[in-house]
């Protein structure tokens, strides 16, 4: 079997649509098919390499002329490596592989991560759609895709091949130590979350805010900070490419996301022990065990993450039991899972192949 991923680029930025994609391709490439992949290049391409995967240049961005060129890119990355499964992750490369598959006896996957952007509606043109939850796929069947296309494999980062090493130094956080990890957008909840410590912070006078990632809106956060009179205890960190080392030392994990099709950082949080406060949204209580492996809060709601933090802080017998809780039932959050639910999918696609192409002979 021949995979060719398409994605925007391969940039290690923490973007969690690249991450899964690069997982895929390694893993794929490790069991032994072959597998390539298309984008604007980044500094994934030293691990793909590693891992055996051929990187093809194609750049996506959307101007008219430069569209141009990616079509004839391409078609000939399509002639020349010959694909069985193309596996889109983004908007642009599954209209591209959709409209120019003439040039290429392949079954088109795309995955669906997030989904409550318009322009999901467009990954549903792919033969088999992913989606990274089950509240993605109802998301996407409401929005008309066919449920037949539809298939279900739920994120997971456990074993991934971007973790360089087994034993990660550790970095030395305040306790007790309050993290996110997220991009700095408005819709990941940072202005509640902020709210909300700035709630509890007077009564636990040890406890630290620690802000792990890069965005748009991190100027407007760090304005927000500023004007709580605890500001010296909440920390901007940037993007991290190892937050595993910042997890190892949390107490408690916050993902106070308005919107999260899954959540690929609650299953490092759950993995490094985390207790772990999460809106209660989306496919998020699907990465919680239902609220088994942590609790599960309101959306945009400040008062609600404080009531959460203040119950955790007040008891350290809860927060214990919360840490315990998050690290029960992990097996199911690896990506040798992933990669299982993913090559069944395409087996699946090869198998309708075949069948068409005999019924086809058999007519003639």
């Amino acid at each position: 079997m021949r995979i060719l991923h398409i994605l925007n680029d391969v940039r290690e930025l923490g973007n969690g649509i690249i991450n899964v994609a690069i997982d895929l391709a390694c893993l794929q490439a490790k069991a032994g098919l072959e597998v390539a992949v298309a984008s604007d290049g980044g500094e994934y391409e030293t691990l793909l390499a590693d891992y055996g995967v051929t990187h093809f240049p194609l750049n996506q961005q959307r101007q008219l002329g430069n569209l141009l060129r990616a079509t004839k890119e391409y078609r000939a990355i399509a002639q020349t490596f010959q694909p069985d499964i193309v596996h889109a992750h983004m908007m642009t490369g599954v209209v591209l592989a959709r409209c120019l598959r003439r040039f290429g006896n392949y079954k088109l996957v795309s995955t669906v991560h997030n989904e409550f952007q318009r322009s999901a509606t467009l990954m549903g043109v792919a033969d088999r759609v992913i989606a990274v939850s089950q509240a993605v796929a109802d998301s996407m069947e409401r929005r008309g895709i066919p449920q037949r296309k539809l298939r279900v494999i739920r994120n997971g980062t456990l074993g991934s091949p971007r973790q360089r090493s087994s034993s990660l130094p550790t970095i030395s956080l305040q306790h007790p130590a309050i993290a996110t990890v997220a991009g700095m957008y408005q819709r990941k909840g940072i202005t509640e979350l902020i709210t909300a410590f700035a709630q509890i912070a007077a009564d636990f006078p040890e406890a630290h805010l620690y802000l792990i990632g890069e965005g748009p809106d991190r100027q407007m956060f760090e304005a927000q900070a500023q004007a709580t009179p605890v500001s010296e205890r909440i920390h901007f960190l940037g993007f991290q490419p190892q937050p595993q080392r910042y997890l190892q030392s949390t107490d408690i994990f916050v993902l106070a996301s308005h919107q999260e099709p899954f959540g690929l950082v609650l299953s490092e949080a759950r993995d490094a022990g985390c207790a772990i406060i999460a809106s209660n949204v989306d496919g998020i209580p699907e990465a919680l065990d239902q609220g088994a492996a942590g609790l599960l809060v309101h959306p945009k709601d400040s008062a609600a993450i404080a009531a959460a933090l203040l119950e955790l802080l007040q008891c350290s017998q809860q927060l214990q039991a919360w840490k315990e809780q998050a690290q029960r039932n992990l097996a199911w959050l690896s990506v040798s899972r992933v990669h299982q639910e993913t090559l069944a999918v395409y087996q699946e696609l090869i198998a309708e192949r075949d069948r068409s192409k005999a019924f086809t002979s058999f007519e003639l």
